[in-house]
């Protein structure tokens, strides 16, 4: 059956800036366990540079192997605090995006690009400080001829992502967080923070031993009964 949707969905809701702003001080792992393990990209996909950190809402786009003409027509439409969350099919064999894109990127105040796919001039990337998490880079550039689709769902690195989910992103990878939840979490969060910050601080008091542990391997099947290690 044929959908009358067209490729280009230009009003979606997006996460309220004041919840970014609040999520953003968290960091992608926190954001995974809370959210049950999960929303987590494969790890192929990474930033170019490992300080490189990023958050904002996603504005999804879909495109042919090294073709880049919807990503083009996504900046034009992109909103500041948005991040490019591009599906390019994991193609490695040319780059999607550039220097001359990713400072049009960073003048219009798009909080950084998500890419399953290549991209190049990566010197230049990291010296204007600009996050992007790539599966990698290519010197070919791409070509500007085949439609896509903006604003869709889109899959990457193993996780679904709709235009407006957050995103999140840093040395670890990138993490994806349904609008609908992210605010619900963010309590789960800082209680998570704040009681890893307690286990390590007994750590560093010499309170080394998991309590769990035992508990754990005998409902495994490592320990029986009544043993301990």
């Amino acid at each position: 059956m044929s959908s009358n949707r067209p490729d280009i969905i230009r009003d979606f809701e997006r996460v309220p800036a004041h919840i970014v702003a609040q999520a953003a001080q968290l960091q992608p792992a926190i954001l995974a366990d809370v959210a049950g393990r999960r929303g987590a990209v494969d790890g192929r996909i990474k930033a170019l540079r490992p300080r490189m950190k990023l958050a904002g809402t996603a504005l999804t786009v879909e495109v042919r192997p090294g073709d880049n003409l919807m990503i083009h027509a996504a900046i034009a439409m992109a909103k500041p605090g948005d991040v490019l969350v591009i599906d390019g099919k994991g193609d490695q064999t040319s780059a999607l995006m550039g220097t001359i894109m990713m400072t049009a990127c960073k003048q219009l105040g798009i909080a950084g690009v998500v890419m399953d796919g290549a991209c190049r001039d990566s010197i230049e990337i990291d010296e204007m400080d600009y996050p992007v998490f790539s599966v990698g880079t290519n010197p070919n550039g791409p070509t500007k001829n085949i439609g896509g689709r903006i604003g869709h769902p889109v899959s990457i690195g193993g996780v679904t992502v709709h235009a407006g989910d957050f995103v999140i992103a840093d040395g670890d990878g990138v993490v994806v967080v349904e609008r609908e939840k992210i605010e619900e979490l963010l309590p789960l969060a800082a209680k998570k923070v704040k009681d890893e910050a307690a286990r390590i601080a007994a750590i560093k008091t010499g309170d080394t031993a998991a309590k769990w542990l035992d508990a754990a391997l005998r409902t495994a099947g490592v320990l029986k009964e009544g043993e301990t290690l």
